[in-house]
């Protein structure tokens, strides 16, 4: 963090003031779901989680922080997108501003407001991509922010989404991952569930995650870093439809113990990524025979 550059910096003393519109009603999550695509931002909160969306090449439209915060703005927050352009501005705001603009209070001091980018295609991906998950219809924020976050941290290559799951951009699913969805590549894989053959013209095994007892257990589905595999998860409650599993090439389940039928999606993709990641074991070289005891005298 370094202190305040030579973008501007604005006094906000009005919640209505049309300059922190990006910032308006952020605990409205249907309002969110539907304006951020629409305007093409989303908003990162929290200083760590700012300059990780500024390492990953995203490009700031504002910054609103309290004023105990105001010198505390990323050095690459003043970087501006291209010569003769403006810096970002900053808007600076007391606490009940900012609560009346955001709608709670903003406890980690800064938000910022970050420009999207074209999304990217799923068969591209694809092409280069070994280890990849797939998730289907998982609507809460909070779990697909986690599953980005063992994706990042357990070696994951994509992850690919159905078109009704939840936004990654969106300001819990970005917290909850502590920006690593800035860090893993993802995709809408649509028509749904027709998209779902790419993984096969790509050549991918396809595990479905599933707590059906006639599932293998899923350490049997380990296969070797050259391999592709895609891991299919399913929406959290019913698990993956029915139409959904029979695209798979494999059944795999995590077997449990005292009476508990399945997992947290977001807990079981991180052991799916950390299965995935396994490497078998060295050989053990064959020991040399040993000598004849000699004869007792």
């Amino acid at each position: 963090m370094t202190a305040e550059g030579d973008g501007p910096v604005v006094v906000i003393d009005d919640p209505a003031d049309p300059r922190v519109s990006d910032y308006v009603a952020l605990t409205d999550v249907a309002l969110r779901r539907r304006r951020e695509p629409e305007q093409g931002l989303f908003i990162a909160e929290g200083e760590r989680v700012i300059e990780r969306a500024l390492r990953a090449g995203y490009q700031p439209r504002s910054v609103l922080v309290s004023p105990a915060r105001r010198h505390g703005v990323p050095a690459g927050f003043w970087a501006r997108p291209s010569p003769g352009q403006p810096a970002a501005p900053v808007y600076v705001a007391g606490p009940a501003v900012l609560a009346a603009i955001t709608g709670f209070e903003v406890h980690r001091g800064a938000l910022a407001s970050m420009c999207r980018r074209e999304p990217l295609d799923a068969a591209q991906l694809l092409a280069t991509a070994r280890r990849v998950l797939v998730c289907e219809d998982l609507v809460s924020h909070t779990n697909l922010g986690a599953i980005f976050r063992s994706a990042a941290g357990l070696g994951m290559d994509a992850v690919l989404l159905s078109p009704r799951c939840a936004d990654p951009l969106y300001r819990r699913s970005v917290r909850v991952s502590m920006g690593e969805v800035f860090a893993v590549p993802y995709a809408r894989l649509e028509p749904w569930p027709a998209a779902l053959s790419l993984l096969r013209t790509a050549g991918f095994e396809v595990v479905a995650l599933t707590p059906a007892p006639d599932a293998q257990e899923l350490t049997a589905a380990w296969a070797a870093p050259d391999d592709r595999v895609a891991v299919l998860l399913g929406t959290e409650g019913s698990g993956l439809t029915d139409e959904v599993l029979a695209t798979a090439t494999r059944r795999a389940r995590i077997p449990m113990a005292h009476g508990v039928d399945s997992l947290n999606v977001a807990a079981t993709a991180a052991i799916a990524c950390y299965v995935l990641g396994l490497r078998p074991p060295a050989p053990t070289a064959p020991s040399a025979p040993s000598a004849p005891a000699a004869p007792a005298r």
